[in-house]
């Protein structure tokens, strides 16, 4: 009896995991805590001109990452202290709370996709170097899914679909209007607030699936 190949149990094996993993449509999720995306106008300001973020954590998001950084967050009500920024650095400064963030700041937050600023409520921002009085900015990100192109071609999904999503346990919940963002840059992941988490008993790594496909 010949002996088998091993270069050819590895291919067999690879195969494998790739058909497993294709099978596979659970979604990890990460839960967002209050934080904030900085212009570069707005950083000079907060932190001194020039001013470059200290990399914390690499993000699960290519090329996202928590900074060290942080700045305080002054509302008509209230106010939140080390808001933690998110690099790099953008084009518009904006604020992600959750609904009960806003209750406790005195400011009405209206449920926006990432980058819809106009409109939204404004905050105060304070850093060790300036203060910034924004006139809009602060939002309740909607709740989407970062999703890759091979994922979205299984599930027959393209990108800026809604979808509905089912979270199983003792507090199964079902996530209705959930936004897909499609890129070759992103890696599988629905992002929901500290409010949408706590009501559903989700946790970083917990995983979703996507139930009904909506137009």
């Amino acid at each position: 009896m010949n002996p088998i190949d091993p270069a050819l149990i590895k291919q067999i094996v690879e195969e494998i995991c790739k058909r497993l993993e294709a099978c596979n449509d659970d979604i990890p999720v990460g839960v967002s805590n209050r934080h904030i995306h900085i212009s570069r106008e707005d950083l000079d300001i907060l932190y001194g001109p020039g001013y470059a973020l200290t990399k914390l954590n690499d993000l699960k998001q290519p090329g996202q990452y928590s900074a060290k950084e942080t700045v305080k967050i002054i509302g008509p009500k209230g106010e939140f202290d080390k808001v933690r920024i998110l690099g790099p650095v953008r084009n518009e400064t904006q604020l992600e709370l959750a609904l009960t963030d806003g209750f406790k700041l005195g400011i009405n937050l209206e449920i926006r996709e990432s980058g819809k600023l106009q409109g939204t409520a404004g905050i105060i921002i304070e850093g060790p170097k300036g203060s910034v009085k924004k006139g809009y900015g602060a939002i309740a990100a909607l709740r989407h899914i970062h999703m890759p192109p091979e994922f979205a071609q299984r599930q027959g999904i393209k990108d800026k679909d809604f979808v509905d999503v089912v979270c199983e346990g003792i507090r199964k919940t079902i996530f209705s209007n959930v936004l897909v963002r499609v890129s070759d840059q992103f890696v599988l992941e629905m992002h929901v607030d500290t409010d949408e988490a706590n009501a559903s008993g989700l946790k970083n790594g917990d995983t979703v699936k996507i139930i009904k496909n909506r137009e």
